[in-house]
C-alpha cells in the first residue's frame, strides 16, 4: 500500500495521461535536438539517440522534473505566435540601441521603471522577465509578485515597456492555454480524499 502512495504522490499533480504526455513531448524534443547537433543518420548512432533519449526521458521521469512549468506543451501552439512577434521587437529594440551608441550625443537615458506584470502564473511572469531582458536596452532586474523591477537604457525602451503591449501578449499567451484542464494537485502527503 505505501508503494501505491508513493507513486500516486509522484505522478498524480499532473494526472497519468499528463505525465506521459510530457515524457513524451520530453523524448521528441530531445531527439530533434540530438539530431539537429549529431547531423549524422546513420541507423546505429539514430538507434543510440533513441536508446539515449530514452535514458534520459526515463531519468527525468524518474527524478519528477517533468511537470507543466518545466516542460509546457500546453503552450505549444501560441508560442509559436508569441515568438515571431518577440523576435521583431528584439530587432526593433537592436536597432533604436545601436541608434543610441552610433550618435555623438549619446542620447542614453538610463532609468530603473517599475512594471505591473498581469500574469497569473510564475511561467506566464518568467516569461515575461526572460521576453524583456532578451529586448536590447532592457534588463529585468527583479520580479515582486506582481511587480517587475527593469532597468531601461534609453527613454524609448521604458516607454514601450509601460505601454504594456509585451505583459498583454504574454498574459493572451498564458490565458490561452489549457492548463486549466488539468486535474487539481494532491494536497501534501499525496492522498487524494
Amino acid at each position: 500500500m505505501a508503494c501505491v502512495i508513493r507513486v500516486k504522490a509522484r505522478f498524480s499533480p499532473l494526472g497519468g495521461g499528463w505525465i506521459l504526455l510530457h515524457a513524451l513531448s520530453l523524448g521528441l524534443v530531445l531527439f530533434c535536438l540530438w539530431l539537429l547537433l549529431s547531423g549524422f543518420f546513420v541507423t546505429l548512432l539514430l538507434g543510440l539517440g533513441v536508446v539515449s533519449v530514452a535514458f534520459v526521458a526515463w531519468i527525468a521521469h524518474r527524478m519528477d522534473v517533468i511537470d507543466l512549468e518545466g516542460h509546457p506543451i500546453h503552450l505549444t501552439i501560441r508560442v509559436l505566435f508569441y515568438w515571431p512577434w518577440l523576435i521583431v521587437e528584439i530587432i526593433k529594440a537592436n536597432i533604436d540601441v545601436a541608434r543610441a551608441i552610433v550618435r555623438r550625443r549619446m542620447p542614453i537615458n538610463p532609468s530603473v521603471i517599475e512594471v505591473k506584470a498581469t500574469q497569473e502564473t510564475e511561467l506566464g511572469q518568467v516569461i515575461y522577465g526572460n521576453s524583456i531582458t532578451l529586448t536590447p536596452g532592457t534588463v529585468t532586474i527583479d520580479i515582486d509578485n506582481d511587480i517587475m523591477i527593469v532597468h531601461a537604457l534609453t527613454r524609448n525602451a521604458a516607454e514601450n515597456l509601460e505601454s504594456g503591449d509585451m505583459d498583454r501578449r504574454v498574459t493572451a499567451l498564458e490565458a490561452h492555454s489549457s492548463a486549466e484542464d488539468l486535474p487539481p494537485p494532491l494536497p501534501p502527503g499525496g492522498q487524494s480524499k
